[in-house]
């Protein structure tokens, strides 16, 4: 039955599919020129450019990859701080974390669902991206804070490495502008659950483009679920997690485990295949290649502004 339900699948739907999460990636790189203009202002042409090599990046490689991806690009083409530019990506992942809990809550109370898997997801993330988006907007709002407690920790460190952590600590204060400012502030939520939106859309074409006459919402909670999930380590473009999560979902609202699977499958193609196809060919556009992904696995760690380096 995997096979007769990928047989009967609509390709033309499928199309739709590709070109409605393109769209959703373009938002997304609206959304970090909201962030970004606190510092200077990109082009989105540019910015959409690096956010398909980010992808690429994220879906080859294990450790975010792409992020230090678009590290790297950021700094090479608009010379904007390697902390700076790692702060500004931390707050863009807090956004996601947010927009995902609310999608998922939606998704809940629009269906009658009982799944220990998102039950078991919910749990595990949501208190971590409550703290660390609570976190971020305090230390955003108080920078003279931030100042005096680093002033005061780098009275221990010799005289060098104590005027380095000083400096570094202005680039996350200033990585963090862009939430002090109410219009970029609201910019970058609106946007979040724009582009989220959208690529839920996504999901629910290909949902449709095997028959499935299922609610919106479902798609809400598959993305909402999905991407949550993937705060838990996993494989490069989560392999194997992608899959367990939506058929988990799928199957939860009796929809027959080989049509769930084949289903869990496309979607994941239609949203991994065509943008690392699409990022790999820019990133050689830009005169790089594997082993300047490989060198970008590290970046996001080393320059991370958050404790646990992720």
């Amino acid at each position: 039955m995997f096979w007769s339900s990928l047989a009967e699948v609509s390709l033309p739907w499928l199309l739709v599919a590709v070109l409605v999460y393109f769209a959703a990636v373009v938002l997304i790189a609206l959304r970090w020129q909201f962030l970004l203009r606190a510092l200077k202002f990109v082009p989105l042409a540019s910015l959409t450019k690096m956010v398909f090599i980010g992808y690429m990046g994220n879906n080859v490689y294990p450790l975010r990859a792409g992020d230090g991806l678009r590290i790297m690009l950021l700094r090479r083409e608009h010379q904007v701080a390697l902390l700076r530019a790692t702060t500004i990506i931390a707050v863009e992942h807090l956004f996601n974390g947010a927009t995902m809990i609310v999608f998922i809550l939606l998704g809940l109370a629009a269906i009658d669902l009982k799944s220990p898997t998102v039950e078991a997801i919910v749990g595990l993330t949501m208190p971590l991206v409550s703290i660390a988006i609570v976190a971020a907007l305090f230390l955003a709002a108080k920078p003279a804070l931030l100042r005096r407690l680093v002033r005061r920790a780098v009275t221990i460190l010799p005289r060098a490495p104590g005027q380095a952590a000083q400096r570094l600590s202005e680039d996350v204060i200033a990585g963090l502008e862009g939430l002090r400012s109410t219009r970029r502030f609201l910019g970058a939520l609106l946007v979040s659950f724009l582009t989220w939106g959208v690529e839920a859309g996504a999901y629910w074409l290909v949902m449709f483009a095997f028959g499935l006459e299922l609610n919106y919402a479902v798609a809400l909670l598959l993305v909402g679920t999905v991407n949550l999930a993937g705060l838990i380590p996993a494989s490069p473009g989560q392999v194997g997690v992608y899959e367990f999560v939506i058929i988990s979902v799928l199957t939860a609202l009796d929809i027959a485990l080989p049509l769930a699977t084949a289903c869990a499958v496309v979607i994941h193609v239609v949203i991994w295949l065509p943008i690392t196809l699409a990022g790999f060919a820019l990133l050689l556009k830009q005169g790089m290649g594997w082993a300047d992904i490989a060198r970008a696995k590290n970046i996001e760690s080393a320059a991370s502004p958050r404790s646990d380096g992720g």
